[in-house]
């Protein structure tokens, strides 16, 4: 799959997309990076209606390619590196979700299949 970037994009646009193509995954957005390994407090989550073009430092136009192979550090990475975003994915375990900091190694498809037998 591939993820538009623009500016005038909405972040809950991207966010859609994302879980369409991966239910049990979600992505998130946030003001500051995270230390690999770690979660980000909520409290710096982006919530609102608002366009990457007010939350970014880079602002490149583009694609970021997803295939359900790639670690989930790699995406984050890609994401901050590419655009200067702070991206957190999130899988889902029953009611809950919850960050993939401990296990951001594993593939998307790994922890799309977990969240499916969680959820």
């Amino acid at each position: 799959m591939e993820l538009h970037i623009e500016d005038l994009k909405k972040l809950e646009d991207v966010k859609n997309e994302f879980s369409a193509r991966y239910p049990y995954l979600k992505l998130e957005f946030f003001y500051h990076s995270h230390p690999e390994g770690k979660g980000s407090p909520k409290s710096d989550m982006i919530v609102g209606d608002h366009t990457f073009g007010e939350i970014r430092t880079i602002h490149n136009e583009g694609d970021i390619s997803i295939k359900s192979d790639m670690s989930v550090n790699f995406i984050e990475r890609e994401f901050e590196n590419k655009y200067g975003i702070h991206a957190q994915i999130f899988r889902k375990s029953g009611d809950l979700w919850l960050e993939t900091s401990a296990t951001d190694s594993w593939t998307l498809k790994e922890q799309n299949e977990t969240g499916a037998l969680m959820g």
